[in-house]
């Protein structure tokens, strides 16, 4: 059985002169098993329980803590002015171990890395997750040169 070589004509996205085709792509409707985000909206939140998945589901279901209690008053208040058609404030926690739900897409909530506050911008793609999974509290480590008196042989380095 022969194999076909690869001609490299007629690539994924362009048309047949080589140029990139100008339609314009069509937006997926965003979906989180099943339900559109207008329906999840509209979900109750029991119901909302029953599609997250298990390590979520168990956290909503043992309740909420008092400081959980305070986001989701200012989830509330910042919901009610984004309704009104205002700008609300950035929401700032220190909850990493909130779960996020469909009245908080939209919303910017600045969360606590325990150094810093990490603006997060709050889109679909997020439904269902931990706040803390949005802001890593570890960043990458990029190692520079060592510095004077950091190794024996800096010693006899001149310093100038």
């Amino acid at each position: 059985m022969a194999r076909q070589k690869f001609s490299g004509k007629g690539g994924k996205g362009k048309s047949k002169k080589g140029q990139q085709s100008t339609a314009p792509r069509r937006r997926v409707e965003f979906k989180y098993k099943g339900f559109t985000l207008p329906e999840l909206q509209e979900m109750p939140i029991k119901k909302f329980i029953e599609i997250v998945p298990a390590r979520q589901r168990r956290t909503m279901s043992r309740g909420i803590t008092p400081n959980q209690r305070k986001l989701v008053m200012k989830i509330k208040k910042a919901r009610r002015l984004v309704n009104r058609g205002k700008e609300p404030r950035v929401i700032r926690t220190h909850c990493r171990d909130f779960v996020i739900t469909p009245e908080m897409i939209g919303l910017t909530i600045s969360i606590y890395t325990g150094k810093q506050f990490k603006e997060i911008k709050l889109v679909e793609e997020t439904l269902g997750r931990f706040l803390g999974e949005m802001a890593p509290t570890r960043g990458i480590v990029q190692h520079g040169s060592p510095g004077m008196g950091a190794t024996r042989g800096s010693m006899f380095v001149p310093i100038k």
